[in-house]
């Protein structure tokens, strides 16, 4: 027999005739009427060279033959449903995917301990991997399903292809160390132009303040340029360096260390942060599910 002339409605037809020993009624279970029933049973008669139901008194009776494919039949019935008709449902406490998200240090930093919070209670066995990466590895990365998603702000994200939620809004504002020797509660903007400052230039990532303070002309005394983020924590709170942040990793940092929070001079926009995914994604169950999380957990 060549797979190819096998009908997979031919057998629902015989697992139904199994169950309920007649034409009517295996015709009545299914919705179909009976001469399509009679037609699809003279059918597998011919596919398997067999009567497989023969009339004995009111009932029929299953062959030896039927006896033998009936429970491979209802396994492969069974496998159809549950893995391929069903195969969109999600069940997070069950999962042990693995979840891939683009995210800056930033978001490592302050989302991740509360994601694996969530994680803990609703998806126990599911894991968590982040990575950092330029803004076209990023689209690059969701579209051929690398990553689920990234977190941020990603304007070459805001395209035809890719779906996005905001999030929250963010403002920047300046830290110092907590016993900073010329810089009190308030600075000026002469004081910040004049001050050291560590500046930060994520690879690949546009840094939203530094483009604002180019447009304006506004030069500063710039000590140190970093790539990450997270080593200003040592460096602001050991030296009498100035750093301008968002404001949510800045009052993480005042927890964490030497540091204190001040307000800038400078009036920049605020920045956006979405999660962006892909349109392959967009009805994936999964994703849905992990995308509810994440703005559970960082949505205003």
């Amino acid at each position: 027999m060549d797979i190819r002339d096998l009908d997979l409605n031919l057998l629902v037809v015989f697992d139904a005739m199994v169950e309920h020993r007649s034409v009517t009624r295996a015709a009545e279970a299914l919705g179909l009427s009976q001469p399509a029933t009679s037609a699809a049973v003279a059918r597998l008669r011919l596919l398997f060279e067999d009567p497989l139901f023969v009339k004995t008194g009111p009932a029929m009776r299953a062959t030896p033959r039927a006896m033998d494919l009936a429970p491979a039949v209802r396994r492969v019935i069974g496998t159809v449903k549950e893995e391929i008709l069903h195969a969109s449902a999600f069940d997070p406490g069950r999962t042990d995917k693995t979840f891939h998200l683009i995210a800056p240090d930033i978001a490592e930093a302050i989302l991740v301990p509360r994601l694996l919070e969530r994680l803990r209670v609703e998806a126990p066995k599911a894991k968590l991997k982040t990575t950092s990466m330029p803004r076209r590895a990023a689209a690059e990365a969701l579209e051929s399903g690398a990553a689920e998603l990234a977190l941020g702000y990603l304007p070459d994200l805001q395209k035809s292809g890719y779906f996005q939620q905001r999030l929250f809004r963010h403002r920047y504002v300046c830290i110092v160390r907590r016993d900073h020797p010329t810089i009190g509660e308030r600075i000026s903007m002469a004081q910040f132009l004049a001050a050291p400052h560590a500046v930060v230039w994520p690879d690949g990532r546009e840094h939203l303040f530094e483009s604002f303070l180019q447009t304006r002309q506004l030069q500063r005394h710039v000590v140190v340029e970093l790539s990450h983020f997270m080593s200003l924590l040592s460096i602001v709170s050991t030296s009498d360096l100035i750093a301008t942040i968002p404001q949510d990793l800045a009052e993480f940092f005042a927890t964490q260390g030497n540091i204190r929070i001040i307000d800038s001079p400078i009036k920049a926009p605020e920045v956006e942060v979405h999660q962006f995914w892909h349109q392959r994604l967009h009805k994936d169950a999964a994703n849905v599910w992990l995308r509810g999380v994440v703005h559970g957990v960082l949505g205003e």
